[in-house]
């Protein structure tokens, strides 16, 4: 999907389809190409934007979740979207709560999918090593109820994160910034309808959280999806894109 990156300025994004805008926010290590199914499904009815946020840019003191919910407001300002849906996974739910709760008026709908914010199960003092591909690959495999989506291109990118220091210490400051950022107290008034989809089998997310987000934001629907890990829109893209039309015909957005 880099093929189709747009660079204006400081901002580098993805935008096809006309429509009600819907913008995708992917998490820590998620790569553009992770929403690919999402926007071919959507694209003919929506207009779908994916910004990639600025995990490697930011000063390592300035990385973090409210800094990249800044980000993305200077990008929808830059854009001049209105009413905009957004679907976060993972980090990417994070910033889009974060985003919420501060400019409910712009935000229509809120679709979160394996999403931080409350609680989450991070790679674990053990991470990182460097040099050990397959110690990469069993924790990217870990993302995943079935190991067989950590594909070789995933490791890869994974292990060349891992290898950069300037990268590890922004994604440890980023992940730190998320488990110290509880939205618990936040989440009862945000008032937007929610979409919640979740794998049954995420282990980084896992089912009680979106148990949680489900009785606290008041106007949540929740769907699982069954042998499913922490990313529902790559290890199953029909099940997850048949939920969120008919979640989203059901509300007439």
């Amino acid at each position: 999907m880099t093929e189709d990156l747009k660079e204006e300025g400081k901002f580098k994004y993805i935008e096809k389809g006309e429509g009600k805008t819907l913008v995708l926010l992917h998490g820590l290590f998620g790569a553009l190409s992770n929403f690919k199914e999402v926007v071919d499904h959507f694209s003919p009815n929506y207009r779908v934007v994916i910004p990639m946020l600025p995990l490697y840019e930011l000063p390592v003191l300035d990385t973090n979740a409210k800094r990249l919910a800044k980000f993305l407001h200077e990008f929808i300002e830059f854009k001049g979207f209105k009413d905009v849906y957004l679907l976060g996974n993972s980090l990417g739910g994070h910033v889009a709560l974060i985003y919420s709760r501060k400019h409910p008026e712009i935000v229509n709908a809120l679709i979160l999918t394996a999403s931080s914010g409350l609680y989450e199960n991070a790679f674990g003092s053990s991470f990182p090593r460097r040099e050990d591909k397959e110690f990469i690959r069993k924790k990217v495999g870990l993302t995943f109820y079935d190991p067989a989506h950590a594909t070789d291109e995933l490791v890869d990118e994974c292990y060349e994160v891992v290898n950069d220091r300037g990268r590890v210490l922004r994604i440890l400051a980023i992940a730190k910034s998320a488990i110290r950022h509880n939205m618990a107290k936040d989440l009862p008034h945000m008032e937007m309808p929610a979409c919640l989809i979740w794998g049954k089998n995420d282990t980084i997310t896992p089912p009680e959280v979106a148990e949680e987000f489900n009785t606290k934001l008041p106007d949540a629907s929740l769907y699982w999806i069954d042998k499913c890990g922490h990313a529902p829109m790559m290890e199953h893209p029909e099940e997850f894109n048949t939920i969120l039309s008919g979640w989203l015909k059901e509300r007439n957005l």
